[in-house]
């Protein structure tokens, strides 16, 4: 992609208004622009950071049976009262709830359970097609009180769900541990390590505990409890033990830390398909409830997450598996021509590659490449020119290496 011809408008200082680093690099790198506290639009960058995080988790999945869907966002009355959540306390706390100009009354998505329930018992459910396995990428609204640091608590926001039908309470128990195994496998491969399975309450969707995933940092507003030892963590909501205390897995010690949640599995049994009357023919001809359960993904939580992990003090360092370009080619001096040359040989190879064919000055250049954070950088001036060869860096190493201009493409193949 050219520089020149594509909408990436950095700036030059951090946005007076932010205070949290997801925001401040995210804002200054031209990957989302700010419509008001806790709402984003994803610019060109920010669009292809988030559909690389997508396709990842579109992947693991599919892996796992899922059947890509896409559910209104636009919700009745009716259909949340069948379940009893839509005067419930809790959810009219967060759920934006209102009136059309006819008086019939409305509700913006902030989960899917009842609209995936609505979907299913439509159709004829039989133990022989059971379980059902449907995700969607989908737009959620919270009204949330304190719409704050950037990407990481909005009003709006991008989420996955994944809603399971099950025949039977162990099928629906195994099936929900594979989730959590594919989830900590999307995290693994964006290069998130430190993710904790936490034992949490159910919040406003369940009074069962579920369980969330959280990634250990500084700046997240969620407490965990976990074992130095073993895997074995809860959240603050439901902590009993101190701090130094034994680990009522192993033995070893209970630590504390600040976390992001990323995501959450949640197991409802069968009280909601009860009373929206989903039920579903067994081996004997009998009409039982069906099992469900729900699992989310911050999607675009995610995206704050990896600016707010992966930066320096030059701006970000994004991981290869989530960057929006593997390579940032800057042309300086008269050098365009050979790197216009460059840069189509490497876009031929389907490398993605962001060339910077501005008319701007080498620092200009090399602040917002650093900026953007592209794992590898490739200068070509007029000095590596008379070597016949391109400066090539790792967007996280000082290490600078020349590499023939004859070269660059094996170069790039060979990593």
């Amino acid at each position: 992609m050219l520089y020149s011809q594509s909408f990436i408008n950095t700036l030059r200082s951090n946005p007076k208004d932010e205070t949290s680093i997801n925001a401040k690099l995210l804002l200054r790198g031209g990957f989302i622009d700010k419509l008001m506290a806790g709402s984003y639009t994803f610019l060109p960058l920010g669009w292809r950071v988030y559909q690389k995080i997508e396709e990842i988790v579109r992947q693991e999945m599919n892996a796992i049976g899922g059947g890509e869907v896409l559910m209104p966002l636009l919700h009745p009355k009716d259909v949340w009262n069948e379940t009893g959540r839509w005067g419930d306390k809790g959810v009219k706390e967060i759920m934006y709830q209102f009136k059309s100009v006819d008086d019939r009354e409305y509700g913006l998505s902030f989960t899917h359970e009842e609209i995936f329930l609505d979907v299913v018992r439509k159709h004829s459910l039989s133990y022989k097609n059971l379980p059902v396995k449907l995700y969607h990428f989908s737009t959620k609204f919270r009204n949330e009180p304190r719409a704050k640091s950037g990407l990481l608590r909005g009003r709006e926001f991008i989420m996955k769900d994944l809603y399971s039908l099950h025949s039977a309470e162990e099928d629906l128990d195994n099936f929900y541990w594979q989730v959590a195994g594919a989830y900590l496998k999307i995290f693994k491969r964006l290069g998130l390590e430190n993710v904790k399975t936490v034992e949490a309450s159910g919040g406003v969707f369940t009074s069962g505990h579920t369980h969330e995933f959280q990634v250990i940092h500084p700046v997240g507003e969620d407490t965990i409890y976990h074992c130095a030892k073993c895997d074995w963590a809860h959240n603050k909501e439901i902590h009993i033990h101190k701090i130094g205390a034994q680990c009522p897995e192993c033995g070893g010690e209970v630590e504390t830390a600040s976390s992001i949640e990323i995501g959450n599995i949640f197991r409802f049994g069968t009280v909601y398909s009860e009373k929206m009357g989903v039920n579903f023919k067994n081996a004997d001809g009998q009409l039982k409830p069906a099992y469900l359960g729900s699992y989310g993904i911050g999607m675009s939580r995610l995206v704050g997450v990896l600016a707010e992990m992966f930066n320096d003090d030059f701006g970000l360092v994004w991981p290869a598996a989530a960057a929006p370009f593997k390579i940032h080619l800057v042309s300086l001096g008269g050098a365009a021509p050979k790197a216009e040359k460059i840069y189509q040989q490497i876009a031929a190879e389907s490398a993605e590659v962001l060339w910077d064919d501005r008319d701007e000055s080498p620092g200009v250049k090399l602040s917002d490449a650093d900026l953007i954070g592209a794992p590898y950088r490739i200068i070509i001036s007029d000095k590596t020119l008379e070597k016949e060869s391109v400066e090539v860096k790792r967007r996280e190493s000082e290490k600078v290496e020349m590499v023939k201009l004859d070269n660059i493409v094996e170069w790039f193949k060979n990593i």
